[in-house]
């Protein structure tokens, strides 16, 4: 029997539905290579914005008390403040610190055209400006419009498109990508146990010529990144998609019943107080005295009510108590606390800080950008092992 005989044989042993799968991950791979190089790069540069951020701008976000026993001035004083520095637009979210060294965060945001096609004519202005909480002294103004990071995490979230094509691009995308993990791990999967099997599987061998080496960069490290990167996908498409949302909801609360929010309204008969802002604060710094981190904003409309959260966190917002007040009186008006939420509620909440990386801290962020930058060279490895194959197979023809 020829050699060529014997290599169809062993070809032919491979089951339909393995030759479906390989076929399945070349085919899409090719297909949508390039979507999920860009869709992994951006995730890459977004995860430590943070860190980035306050290594540029670090004396500009942290301050020094002027004593031991400084008290920030009342927050509607820094609100005032801040409008001024951003030339009278509203302010309306907050955010502050309870550590003494860090800046607050007032910022002003304003939709543009509802129907513009792009993310720059779809936002008027989005404004924040840092302030000093003990002297009330601006000390960075952001115009987050075109801020680098956001930039970066709308070309992640819609290409820069304003109309749900744009996310439908990156979510039928990221539903590729996960088909390609799933038959890159059938793909990968070893026939035996066999210690030179293993090895092949689990180790890259640095030694090898170019083309094995890139065949085990494209296995090996694809293996390793296999369970972060499917959750960085499932995470993506829970806002991609609101099916997917649904469907995370109900299997998490065990219901597709959508959980029941009262409606809370400001009492118009009640004189406003002067300081009824400052007393939705201070009752929210009470109740939470542990809280890393509380949001807080204005009322909109004579009816509105200012909104309060919580956090248990600097950088994550999952485990968040959220707060409702009379805008008139600073009267509580609702506290829903995070034990309060049910199951689907929390999972949906935490969506963000899993998608990040920054429910683990650091070394999640570092799991995070490493499992992205490995889907990020997964496409090209790919296509270079294809295109070295359909190079041989050409030069057998001839």
């Amino acid at each position: 029997m020829s050699l060529s005989k014997t290599k169809t044989i062993k070809k032919n042993k491979k089951s339909v539905f393995r030759r479906l799968s390989d076929w399945l991950h070349l085919w899409l791979g090719i297909g949508a290579g390039i979507m999920v190089i860009f869709i992994a790069l951006t995730g890459c540069i977004y995860v430590f914005q943070t860190e980035i951020t306050s290594l540029i701008y670090g004396k500009r976000l942290y301050v020094e008390p002027t004593t031991s026993q400084a008290k920030p001035l009342p927050i509607s004083v820094l609100k005032d403040k801040a409008e001024m520095a951003l030339k009278g637009k509203a302010i309306n979210f907050i955010t502050t610190y309870p550590d003494p060294h860090k800046t607050w965060e007032f910022g002003a945001f304003k939709s543009g055209d509802p129907n513009a096609f792009f993310y720059f004519d779809a936002v008027d202005y989005y404004d924040s400006a840092h302030l000093n909480p003990y002297t009330g002294e601006v000390t960075k103004v952001f115009h987050y419009k075109y801020e680098f990071f956001n930039i970066v995490k709308m070309l992640h979230w819609s290409l820069l498109i304003n109309h749900p094509i744009g996310q439908q691009i990156i979510g039928w995308s990221t539903i590729i990508f996960v088909i390609l993990l799933i038959t890159g791990m059938i793909h990968w999967w070893p026939k035996n146990l066999k210690k030179s099997n293993v090895d092949k599987s689990f180790k890259i061998k640095w030694t090898a010529k170019f083309k094995r080496l890139n065949y085990d960069l494209h296995n090996v490290p694809g293996f390793y990144a296999l369970l972060i990167a499917l959750t960085l996908a499932l995470t993506g498409l829970v806002w991609a998609f609101q099916w997917f949302q649904s469907t995370v909801y109900a299997a998490a609360s065990l219901s597709v019943t959508p959980p029941d929010t009262k409606a809370f309204k400001s009492d118009t008969l009640y004189a406003k107080s002067a300081n009824a802002f400052d007393i939705a604060f201070e009752t929210a710094k009470t109740l939470y005295p542990r809280a890393k981190k509380i949001g807080i904003s204005p009322a909109i409309g004579a009816e509105g009510v200012i909104y309060a959260n919580a956090y248990k966190g600097e950088e994550t917002y999952y485990d968040s108590n959220d707060m409702q007040f009379d805008q008139y009186s600073g009267k509580l008006l609702n506290n829903r606390t995070y034990q309060s939420k049910n199951a689907g509620e929390r999972l949906i909440g935490m969506n963000y800080d899993i998608h990040v990386g920054a429910i683990l801290g650091l070394p999640g962020k570092i799991l995070a950008f490493c499992a992205s930058f490995i889907t990020a060279s997964l496409p090209i490895t790919g296509f270079i092992i294809w295109s070295g194959r359909r190079k041989k197979s050409k030069s057998k023809h001839h």
